[in-house]
This record gives structure tokens, sequence and C-alpha cells, in this order.
């Protein structure tokens, strides 16, 4: 008997797919990709149905789109709305086993109707960075560490964030960073996370209690960059998702509680050469290259030019505080957290350079692309980084833009990122920032109404 369409397109997702499915008839698909927010859109279709079409279609204002659903048309040369053309990527293709039926999800890849990749869709960004690497026979390797807060449930904006209730029937403890009972606290939704990854073929690399009340470290094992970032495009959903189970959200707010700890997505970088496998930051004889030398020195000199990329929004700027766990320069240092760039202890083999300054807010695919965009201008001008920090790198001076104003007026100038990231993306994305800033600044604050409203 022949095989049906969906019966070969089951024969081509990964393992971890497959197992979930092993008796059982998949109901759905859901076909989706990440905006510039790193928003899952998309559609669900009956799993038959997917099966025999292959090939689906959305329109081109899904990258319009600002957070509060608002729409940048500057961006827009017309607003008309044509389809991209979508097509499924079956090797991300994994469960979303907090579904009522049998789901499976796929991340699709987005071309224009002639074929050609769609410039403004984040992953599309990411793949042109990898793509230059390999041209230069370099394959880079990212690990990420994500940090959020579980948080009690939020349904009135106006009332400020709340830590979780623990088991114990208190409020989720601040400062107790590292400790076994913090975490312990809400171990079913940490559960319910550990048991998510495994049935979607995730690999967790570490669980830790951070210093916010109620805030988690989870560190993913180091790997190909689209690969990592599409599991932390999937490990948001999945964690929001297992919070819920149990009365509480979860959030990747830079800052959603005032006088705690922001949240980052720290990035661990190396580099291999393609021929021999070896990581490029090593010599032969253990010491380093210049080549590492040369990567710190493209992140100094262009991060502060893509701070929107991974400091997106408004509330991003208020994680990068000093003495509060989040760098704010661009200073280098070894085995020192209080540096915006960290060589963390290594073997000559694993020797990576670690940039503190993306958010959790970020897009996983804007944020790595941007930090790998930099050290490639690095490694391609061969310059020295400034000299290494040495003591207290707060005390040195503030050189992050402050707002996100500021900071897109930087962004705005930044050619030579341009260049590496796509002008065209970079164009767009700088015009739904500038929306998202200007409806900001029409909200009156509670600030404001405390302090002004009866005394200027």
């Amino acid at each position: 008997m022949a095989e049906t369409p969906l019966e070969r397109m089951l024969a081509s997702v990964p393992e971890p797919a497959r197992a979930y499915l092993e008796g059982r008839r998949l109901d759905e698909v859901e076909c989706i990709v990440a905006d510039l927010a790193g928003v899952a859109r998309g559609k669900a279709m009956p799993a038959a149905k997917f099966a025999r079409q292959m090939s689906f279609y959305l329109p081109n204002s899904i990258f319009f789109q600002t957070i509060t659903g608002g729409w940048a048309e500057a961006a827009l040369d017309g607003f008309t709305e044509p389809d991209m053309v979508l097509k499924p990527d079956f090797s991300t293709a994994t469960p979303a086993p907090w579904t009522a039926d049998w789901t499976l999800q796929i991340i699709h890849d987005i071309e224009d109707q002639s074929g050609a990749p769609m410039p403004v869709a984040p992953r599309n960004v990411l793949k042109r960075v990898i793509a230059l690497y390999k041209a230069r026979g370099w394959k880079p390797v990212v690990a990420p560490e994500m940090e959020f807060y579980l948080t009690a449930r939020n349904i009135d904006p106006a009332i400020a964030i709340q830590p979780p209730m623990g088991r114990t029937g208190r409020r989720a403890a601040a400062r107790q960073a590292y400790s076994m009972s913090a975490v312990d606290e809400y171990g079913p939704v940490i559960d319910d996370i550990y048991d998510f990854a495994e049935a979607q073929g995730l690999e967790i690399d570490g669980i830790t209690q951070e210093g916010g009340a109620g805030q988690i470290e989870i560190n993913l094992r180091h790997g190909d960059p689209l690969k990592l970032a599409d599991e932390v495009f999937y490990f948001k959903r999945l964690i929001r998702e297992a919070a819920l189970r149990h009365d509480c959200f979860a959030t990747f707010m830079a800052k959603p509680i005032q006088d705690e700890p922001g949240s980052a997505m720290h990035i661990h970088h190396s580099v291999t050469d393609i021929a021999t496998g070896e990581n490029i930051f090593t010599a032969p004889d253990g010491t380093e290259t210049p080549a590492f030398q040369h990567f710190i020195a493209g992140l100094q000199s262009h991060l502060g030019d893509v701070v929107p990329l991974y400091a997106p929004y408004v509330n991003s700027y208020r994680r990068y505080v000093p003495e509060n766990a989040a760098p704010i320069n661009l200073e280098w240092a070894r085995d020192n957290r209080t540096a915006g760039l960290r060589v963390p202890v290594a073997n000559p083999a694993a020797r990576r350079v670690e940039n503190r300054l993306a958010g959790m807010d970020c897009n996983p695919y804007l944020g790595i692309a941007a930090s790998l965009a930099c050290g490639y201008l690095g490694l391609l001008a061969e310059k020295p980084p400034k000299p290494q920090y040495v003591g207290d790198a707060y005390s040195g001076s503030e050189d992050l833009a402050p707002e996100l104003g500021a900071a897109l007026d930087l962004f705005s100038e930044a050619t030579a990122v341009h260049d590496i990231l796509g002008p065209e993306f970079c164009r767009v994305y700088e015009i739904v920032k500038r929306h998202e800033y200007t409806e900001f600044l029409q909200v009156i604050s509670p600030w404001e109404r405390e302090h002004l409203l009866l005394n200027v």
C-alpha cells in the first residue's frame, strides 16, 4: 500500500516528534514564524490538509506590526499586504505537549513570491549572518542563557507585578541566588518545563535560581546559532504554558519588578574553522589567538550601535542599572561579571566570550544575529580591543544609550552593521521601533500622576 502524504511527512520529522506521536494520530499542525518581536505568528490546520499542501501564505504585514498591535505603515510600500510564501523546515518539527489534542509545531522559512528569502524575517537575518561566516570558512557556535521570572497572575496592568506564591504559602523571596530551596518553591512548574522540553527534544543544560524573587535561569548547551535560536523561541512558549498550568505567569520582560534585577539572555560565542573543526580563538599550543582579541574588539566597537536589537523596548533600559546584575558599558574582562563582555573560565578548546548585554525580551534570532555580526566585523578589521578592565566595571563610564530613542539614533547611523544584517531589515526595524516609542510617549504613567498632578 502506498504511503499517504501524512505518513511521508511524519517520516521526515525529528525522532522526538515521532516518539511523541507513537501509537497516536496527529490531529493538527501549527505553521509558525517569529515576527520582529519574537512572537509566534502563523496558522493551524488539520494535519492531513497540511501534509497535502506543504506551502502556505501569510501577509507581509506581520513584520510591520508593533508589540501593541499597531501598524508601522511608513515601512510599507502601500498597505496592500502581499502574501509571503511559507515553506516548512521539518528539522524544527516538535510537539506542543500542552495542547488538548496531538499537535506538532513547525517553524517555516519565508520567501517572497519570486522565491527570494524575505529580508525582514528575523530567522532569515540570522541565516544571512551565518552565511557570511561560512563564506570565510568559519562556523559560529553559541550558547544562550535564559533568565525569566515566574510571577503571580497579573490581570490589571495598573497593579505592580508580585512574585508567585510558593508551596510554603509565602511569596518567592529575592536575594536567594542558587538556592535549591528557592527553586523547590515552584517545583511543579519546573517539573512541567522539564517534561515539555523532553517531549519536544529540547535539551536543558541546567536550571538555577537567580537573584530576583521568582527569577530562574535556564542554560542551553552550545551549538549551531540557528538551532539554538529556534530552541529559545520554542522555550519561551513552553515556559509560559508550564506557568499557566500552575496559576502563575512567566515573563521575559527585561525588568518586570521594581528594585529587582533584570532578566538577560547572555550569549556565549566561539568560532570554529570549518575545515579543521578547531576553535579559532585558541592556538595549537593552547594560547589565545589574535582572532579572539579581534572578535572582542568587534563587540566593543559595534554593540553600542545595535542596542535596539538586544534591548528592544523602553523597559529594556531599566535593566542597565549599576550593581544590579546587568552591565552598564562595553568593557571586557576575565571571569568578571561586572563587565559587559566576560571571558569565562574554560579550557582552551572551549575558549569563548560572553555577551552579557542582551535582554531576555529580545527576539532570539535578532539578539544572536546582532552579536555575531559585531564579532564578524571585528574579525575582518583585525584590530585589538581596549585593554582588559581590571576591577569593578560598574565604576567605569556608562557607555550604553540611556533610552530607546537615543539607541535608535545610533542604530540609524550604523551602516557597517546594516550591511551585515541587511539594509532593508534595518530600515523596517527602525521604523517599527520608532512607532512603538512614539506610542509609549503618549502614555501618562502612575509616577507622573502621583508626583506632578497636584505639585507642579
